[in-house]
């Protein structure tokens, strides 16, 4: 079956998207083409730039207005991997939008008079990234402007100044890029509750409403390409040219982006933006507030999902790592006789090796459970080793779950450990040797010397670009010295504190 064929599964019609305020109605172009091609070769917006194609520098960044369980939701994103059948129903803002009525933005007027532009490429993402700070927070502090700008690296003269002008921004009259009471009508009014699909010679790309209907065309179409926050497939098209003549947009499904609690598992639609997914494990886990800082960058994680993620299944994939230390599983979906067929499994089970994953060609993952914190002795530490502090690869992940016995003498007995890296193997791998050598043990220099012998059963890391093996593993070392350390081991209860922030490695 055709692409073309295959599209009347769901009503076939144009991508309708606001950019500007204005709507648009694209009949002829393909719905991979990304937002930035669009604005700079078809809508005559060039303020947004291309300077990676990959996400990483931010220069393209835009703001997404989406409407969603009845309210606008607005995002900063990157222009490059943002696609256009993926932005069906949406409003699109560039750096075009934000000056009105002859008057400039809070965020250009403070990087002008902070001197901040500097060489002016990036200066259009930085101003926007600024702008998104505003909407979200009317006084930020330091530590949030330099969050915001995480996905704007340029630092080629002037990356102090952008800082002052992050901060300088609340000393303007506040300015709305878009009024919500106009905006509201007019995005529920694109609204489609059937879902759509949009096509095109080059690829046609299905946005189904439901887990059913996607179940259904995930059956009749294994070899689409599911597409998530497109954060990794985004990098497929514009690096390695690849070819997806089908694409499987899951972005329109509400049931997918929840997230609630039971008395004892926290349950997290496999579509959860990053960064709804980082807050809501903060509010468990105080301690990941560092770590939710380093995962990518603040645009990336407003686009990718923790779905996408654990089913892209990257060996330096940083979530999984803390998921399975956590004891997290995955819930996958398939239609069977008619109806959706459920089965769970563990998260460290889905991995199979480098780039094979425990999942059918008919199936979906569909949500991620988690159990909640139980009120016992336990200790979670996890680390990031890389080059850089903001959105840089891993060279290693670590996440190390100590949960400790009834203390006896003033001393700590491990009653069982779960341990992940990534980084160190083919797959985000569970250390279970070394888990075994601390079972049981009491917590002191024997038990930790024991432990990092181990790893050199688990893992046998390979030299590459990011770090040389022997780097890898004495990395791997000196962090369970380092939870050896915070953990207080040796010390009594009150002399310690069992959550520890995450930290580079000693």
């Amino acid at each position: 079956m055709s692409s073309m064929d295959s599209a009347q599964e769901l009503p076939s019609r144009p991508i309708r998207l606001y950019l500007h305020g204005q709507l648009q109605q694209i009949h002829d172009l393909p719905p991979d083409l990304s937002l930035l091609q669009y604005l700079r070769r078809h809508a005559d917006s060039c303020g947004s730039k291309e300077g990676c194609a990959e996400g990483d520098c931010g220069a393209c960044t835009v703001l997404v207005t989406r409407f969603a369980q009845g309210e606008l939701k607005t995002a900063s994103v990157n222009a490059c991997m943002q696609y256009l059948g993926a932005l069906d129903g949406c409003a699109v803002w560039t750096v075009e939008d934000l000056a009105q009525g002859g008057q400039l933005h809070p965020a250009q007027q403070a990087i002008l008079d902070c001197h901040g532009s500097q060489c002016g490429f990036c200066t259009p993402g930085f101003a926007v990234s600024l702008a998104d700070l505003q909407l979200r927070c009317a006084k930020p502090q330091r530590a949030q402007v330099v969050e915001a700008l995480s996905g704007n690296l340029c630092r080629c003269t002037g990356y102090k100044p952008l800082i002052e002008a992050g901060l300088k921004m609340q000393d303007y009259t506040p300015q709305t890029i878009f009024d919500p009471a106009t905006l509201t009508p007019q995005l529920a009014a694109l609204h489609d509750a059937q879902g759509a699909s949009h096509s095109h010679p080059r690829c046609t790309l299905f946005a189904p409403r439901s887990v059913e209907q996607a179940l259904r065309l995930r059956a009749a179409h294994p070899d689409a390409c599911v597409l998530a926050g497109g954060t990794d497939v985004g990098i497929w098209l514009n690096k390695q040219l690849r070819q997806l003549p089908q694409l499987l947009y899951l972005g329109k499904i509400d049931a997918l982006q929840e997230i609630h609690s039971t008395e004892h598992e926290l349950h997290i639609g496999a579509m959860c933006d990053l960064n709804r997914f980082w807050l809501s494990m903060r509010q468990h886990w105080p301690q990941l507030e560092e770590y939710h800082q380093r995962f990518a960058s603040h645009p990336v994680r407003n686009a990718g999902s923790i779905g996408g993620n654990l089913a892209n299944g990257s060996p330096i994939g940083d979530a999984m790592p803390l998921l399975i230390a956590l004891g997290a599983r995955i819930e996958l979906g398939r239609l069977q006789d008619g109806r959706i067929a459920l089965r769970q499994l563990a998260l460290e089970d889905f991995y199979l090796g480098y780039q094979r994953k425990d999942l059918g060609a008919d199936e979906l993952l569909l949500r991620i459970l988690l159990p909640l914190p139980d009120g016992q002795a336990r200790a979670l530490f996890v680390w990031k080793i890389a080059k850089r502090f903001d959105q840089d690869i891993s060279s290693v992940a670590a996440a190390i779950h100590l949960h400790f016995a009834p203390e006896a003498d003033g001393q700590r007995r491990i009653h069982s450990a779960r341990i992940a890296f990534g980084g160190m193997a083919a797959t985000p791998k569970r250390a279970r040797a070394t888990e075994q050598a601390l079972q049981g043990r009491w917590w002191d220099e024997a038990a930790l010397a024991q432990a990092q012998a181990a790893l050199t059963q688990d893992f046998q890391p390979l030299d590459d670009l990011r770090a040389s093996a022997a780097h890898r593993m004495r990395c791997a070392r000196n962090l369970l010295h380092k939870a050896y350390l915070q953990s207080g081991a040796g010390l009594p209860a009150a002399a310690c504190e069992l959550s520890a922030a995450s930290a580079e490695a000693v």
